[in-house]
């Protein structure tokens, strides 16, 4: 491993929740408004027909060739050995195939049912479509989540301008986002009525509330308000959305949720999350977007893609989260939704002497819904027609990453505009102007 990725290595070990909240705190700070609240913006109509998002996020830079293998590409068996995702057919680590090109490994095999329910769509060789793209976690993250490539100025998200562009589905809701996390992703910053929930991601949620003797509970949440209620905005209403959301969350059962279509959530925080989500969908109470993190996809070494393996055992995780979240939601409920997942960017090409992958730059996004063009892998070749980008000599970027092709902003504009109900993508997306590739059904 290069000295380059060892500190790519650390870099992320050390990221977490203090890197996380730097930038984003600091320019909160700049505006006036303390760190710990959201930055308070207001819509002013209203309109009822758009989705909700699930924007999850794969931290830590997933391996996107085996999330969606490219078992049809010869040069993709000579760059891997212990990484390598068998063929379809006549192995216990075969893919599953897709289209005869792309394969799931078998640890996502079970996605192969809302994909041929034509509800999921894979978007390969996807990422930031620039000359020196960062592989920096911290800082790709960044970039992915602020919809642009290396601006310092900007510290709003996509998703936080989209939702202040926007009127909110349900006007007297209390809150529009939820992070489920312990402080607002990037991608939320600058979002109206938007609150950090990291509770969701528990077995048993508890009550939501102040902490300490329960008592004294409610005098010291009188005295909250009385005091914020002195204010002045944002200060005021960031402290009244924020009760309400408390007394809207212990409102809706969450350890007691049953969910529908025999679907079953994974035990693991991600499960929880995606089953809390799915709690809040049916009880239909104004939140249009919900952010979940699932991190541990920086595999330098022993990456593990077998049963019991490291990459196994997190793409087990996910399709076991996705798949009930389709049978749960997306099957039997008539509401619309939309799960987006993505990371900031994907492993090398070739395995490393450590049986990893070092950071690299083409990726895989996934796309679950209604409105979902499914059942498809869309991928481009570098004509920017249909096809593939290819992994053998010459085709690499940079001589060792799969390239991106077909530039991220392009999937998430077009579900920004299609699904979202929102047209002003210069604004969300600064800079630059998506193409629409057919990936929703308006």
């Amino acid at each position: 491993m290069s000295e380059y990725e060892c500190r790519g290595c650390t870099e992320y070990r050390e990221l977490s929740r203090r890197g996380f909240l730097r930038i984003g705190s600091a320019a909160l700070v700049a505006a006036g408004v303390p760190a710990w609240l959201p930055r308070v913006v207001f819509a002013n109509s209203f309109k009822s027909n758009r989705d909700i998002l699930i924007y999850i996020f794969l931290r830590g830079g997933c391996d996107g060739l085996t999330m969606c293998v490219p078992y049809a590409d010869p040069a993709y068996a000579t760059l891997r050995s212990a990484t390598l995702i068998q063929p379809p057919g006549g192995s216990t680590n075969g893919a599953t195939d897709l289209n005869g090109f792309f394969g799931l490994p078998p640890a996502l095999s079970s996605l192969l049912e809302p994909y041929q329910a034509g509800k999921l769509a894979i978007v390969h060789a996807t990422g930031f479509n620039v000359a020196n793209p960062s592989r920096s976690h911290f800082d790709a993250e960044r970039f992915v989540e602020l919809g642009k490539f290396n601006d310092p100025a900007l510290y709003t998200g996509w998703l936080g301008r989209h939702l202040g562009l926007v009127p909110a589905t349900l006007p007297a809701a209390p809150v529009r986002a939820i992070a489920v996390a312990n402080g607002l992703q990037v991608s939320l910053q600058g979002a109206p009525k938007a609150l950090p929930v990291p509770g969701l991601a528990q077995s048993n949620s508890p009550n939501f509330g102040l902490t300490g003797p329960s008592g004294t509970r409610p005098a010291r949440l009188a005295s909250i308000g009385t005091m914020y209620a002195a204010t002045t905005d944002p200060l005021m209403t960031s402290a009244a959305t924020t009760q309400a959301t408390i007394d809207m969350l212990n409102m809706i059962g969450f350890p007691t949720y049953s969910p529908h279509g025999g679907a079953i959530y994974p035990n693991s925080s991600f499960g929880y999350s995606l089953k809390s989500a799915a709690a809040l969908i049916r009880a239909n109470v104004g939140v249009e977007a919900i952010a979940i993190d699932r991190g541990g996809w920086d595999t330098h070494s022993a990456q593990g893609v077998n049963p019991g393996g490291t990459m196994y055992n997190l793409m087990a995780d996910l399709a076991a989260g996705l798949l009930a979240f389709h049978r749960d939601i997306v099957s039997n409920s008539t509401q619309n939704v939309v799960v987006c997942v993505q990371s900031e960017f994907g492993r090398r090409a070739a395995e490393n002497g450590s049986q990893g992958l070092d950071h690299g730059y083409g990726n895989v996004m996934m796309l679950l819904g209604h409105r979902i063009n499914g059942g498809q892998v869309l991928s481009l070749g570098t004509n920017g027609l249909p096809g593939w980008p290819g992994l053998g000599p010459g085709q690499l970027f940079q001589n060792m990453d799969l390239k991106v092709t077909l530039d991220f902003r392009d999937v998430l504009g077009e579900v920004v505009q299609n699904l979202l109900g929102n047209s002003d993508l210069a604004s969300v997306f600064p800079g630059y102007s998506p193409t629409f590739r057919g990936i929703t059904v308006p």
